[in-house]
């Protein structure tokens, strides 16, 4: 079973930046799919970012272009969301998630259906 544990979140001011990190463990294979996800308050949840192991396709919604890397630890199972010039609207919670592994990497990305989920970690952005 695919487990994934989030941690990172945090209150920081406008413009300033966090990291959030994901231990991923129960994948037997190398390639499979991984994103994250936002939940403002208030509105519908969003997808950030989504990643294939080997760094194959990545692909991050508009509005963090610019602003959100993603990166992967391979030898410590762990996928990270650098962010940076942090902004207000940024604020939400923020979860890890994962695609079944048969899924290969071939339905990499947030508009898609996503298997595992972390318990989720806040943002708070303030002005």
């Amino acid at each position: 079973q695919v487990q994934l544990v989030e941690s990172g979140g945090g209150s920081v001011q406008a413009g300033g930046s966090l990291r959030l990190s994901c231990v991923v463990s129960g994948y037997t294979s190398s390639r499979y799919c991984m994103a994250w996800f936002r939940k403002p308050p208030g509105k519908e949840r969003e997808g950030v970012v989504s990643f294939a192991t080997g760094g194959t396709s990545t692909y991050y919604a508009d509005a963090v272009k610019g602003r959100f890397t993603i990166s992967h630890d391979v030898a410590k199972n762990t996928l990270y969301l650098e962010m940076d010039s942090l902004k207000p609207e940024d604020t939400a919670m923020y979860y890890c998630a994962a695609q079944r592994e048969e899924y290969g990497i071939d339905w990499c990305s947030t508009i898609y259906e996503f298997n595992y989920w972390g318990q989720g970690t806040q943002v708070t952005v303030s002005s």
